[in-house]
């Protein structure tokens, strides 16, 4: 019995040591983002910044790199060099962020527009082969249309170089020989074929193999 009541008399000692213990820290008092609030005259919560000053990192005193404008319009070159490690991050952003609805070609026939959303415009039509790469950047910033902006999700230089990296796709679709570069192979025809291809000649008929013939022989 007495062991119990000592039992008893712990547990309410503990009880009353706990219920003094304030949790300030843990709870503190707050507001809710854009709530209302007494304290200020104007009645809002969140305060705008002070005048004259700017948030670490948000001094943008390059107007091009983060609007892809020269006054109203989009300008046409890239900010910064393009190499080969811009080339890799754009596609690599490219494929993550646009090919669900552009598609890994730029065709507009991604896996999102096969399923019933609204199908994007192909990259490859003749105005958007023609379009500045600054009209690529505000898009990506500012959204059009159906698509949102990618503003939040993709930080200007990884957009400039998704920019480039489209620009090569286009490229790599509607480029002509007289654009291939001196020592470079045409991959769609063998060297002796080009001359002719280049003119504007049919290109010659490839000779059957004997795996041909021997499809053939089965039909």
């Amino acid at each position: 019995m007495l062991s119990f009541r000592r039992l008893t008399a712990f547990v309410l000692m503990a009880l009353l040591w706990l219920g003094g213990c304030r949790l300030d820290m843990q709870v503190q008092p707050r507001l809710n983002p854009l709530a209302k609030s007494d304290f200020y005259p104007d009645q809002r919560s969140a305060r705008s910044p002070v005048e004259g000053t700017v948030a670490r990192g948000d001094l943008r005193e390059d107007t091009y790199f983060y609007s892809g404008k020269i006054g109203n319009n989009p300008g046409d070159y890239m900010p910064f060099p393009v190499n080969q490690d811009v080339m890799l991050r754009g596609r690599e952003r490219f494929n993550i962020y646009c090919a669900p609805c552009h598609s890994r070609l730029g065709d507009g026939n991604g896996t999102i527009a096969q399923r019933g959303f609204r199908r994007p415009p192909s990259f490859h039509i003749e105005r958007l082969r023609k379009a500045p790469l600054g009209y690529f950047f505000d898009v990506m910033t500012n959204g059009f249309g159906a698509m949102p902006d990618y503003a939040s999700q993709i930080s200007a230089r990884d957009r400039w170089s998704i920019v480039a990296y489209i620009r090569a796709l286009q490229l790599s679709q509607n480029a002509s020989s007289a654009e291939i570069p001196a020592g470079q192979k045409m991959p769609s025809a063998m060297p002796e074929q080009r001359s002719g291809l280049d003119s504007g000649a049919t290109p010659p008929a490839r000779a059957p193999s004997s795996k041909d013939k021997n499809t053939e022989q089965r039909k």
